[in-house]
């Protein structure tokens, strides 16, 4: 059946800022970066570990996230982290806001979340 996330694709308002926050700021590696002149629109291949990457197209006037009430659809990312104290830290000092570190309710584990650019939530969970 389905054994690993190839790639999770997000669509953003702006290559250079997508790219300043996810590469500069987030660290993820870049695999390739093309220019899609048939559609008009940029294609970055994030890496994010040996099996995942992050797919981010960038596109021309995209309608904004809907954020409340939810839609349906993707809701955010997840990374695990070795510890979300450190990573909160890591996170400030690349000026990241996060909001405050609480227990996931399920797993009694620490997490938190931040925003990318264009308002995608982002959690880190122990």
């Amino acid at each position: 059946m389905f054994n690993i996330i190839h790639h999770i694709a997000i669509i953003v308002s702006d290559i250079h800022t997508a790219k300043k926050f996810y590469v500069t700021k987030l660290g993820f590696p870049i695999i390739r970066e093309n220019y899609r002149a048939e559609r008009g629109d940029w294609k970055l291949d994030l890496r994010i570990n040996a099996t995942t990457e992050l797919e981010i197209f960038a596109v021309k006037n995209p309608p904004e996230r809907v954020s409340r009430p939810e839609a349906c659809g993707l809701r955010h990312l997840a990374f695990t982290v070795e510890s979300v104290d450190n990573m909160v830290k890591e996170l400030k000092q690349r000026e990241i806001e996060c909001e405050p570190v609480r227990l996931d309710t399920f797993t009694g584990k620490k997490m938190t979340f931040f925003t990318d650019p264009d308002g995608l939530p982002i959690e880190i969970h122990e």
